[in-house]
């Protein structure tokens, strides 16, 4: 029996993975994890981690994003660290500074946003929107297979 030719190139397609980083990893990192993860319906690998990871989320940010449907709860932050760069195709920075590692063969970016920490609800619904729309264009830029012809 032979395997038709889309299986045969569906396995050898990786998936690609994404790292999100920003001081706290509290806020608008995980922001983002939370819409990749939602969005991509698990055709992206979500990482995200912080430079000074905070003790828990920022409970606006966990707010914000129940309003969209999507709960980030069960995150917590984590510390960026040297290989969680390594095992990622791209590292999207916001406001992190010089912080992350740079690898050869990585796509970075930086996201300017503003730090949810210490924000009323409004305003990080803003930065949550900011969020959602660039989430959107990243899956579009990574999924093309997805895109209508």
């Amino acid at each position: 029996m032979t395997t038709p030719l889309s299986s045969q190139h569906a396995a050898t397609v990786t998936q690609p993975s994404v790292l999100f980083v920003c001081v706290h990893n509290a806020g608008r990192s995980q922001m983002a994890a939370g819409y990749l993860r939602a969005l991509s319906q698990g055709k992206i690998e979500v990482r995200s981690a912080g430079s000074a990871p905070a003790e828990q989320l920022n409970p606006v940010a966990v707010a914000a994003m129940a309003e969209e449907g999507i709960d980030i709860t069960a995150a917590t932050p984590q510390i960026l660290t040297p290989e969680t760069v390594q095992v990622s195709d791209v590292v999207i920075t916001m406001g992190c500074g010089d912080v992350c590692p740079i690898y050869p063969g990585k796509r970075y970016e930086d996201w300017d946003l503003d730090d949810p920490a210490g924000q009323p609800l409004d305003v990080v619904r803003g930065i949550r929107d900011d969020i959602k729309h660039r989430i959107t264009l990243l899956i579009a830029d990574l999924t093309p297979e997805q895109k209508a012809t």
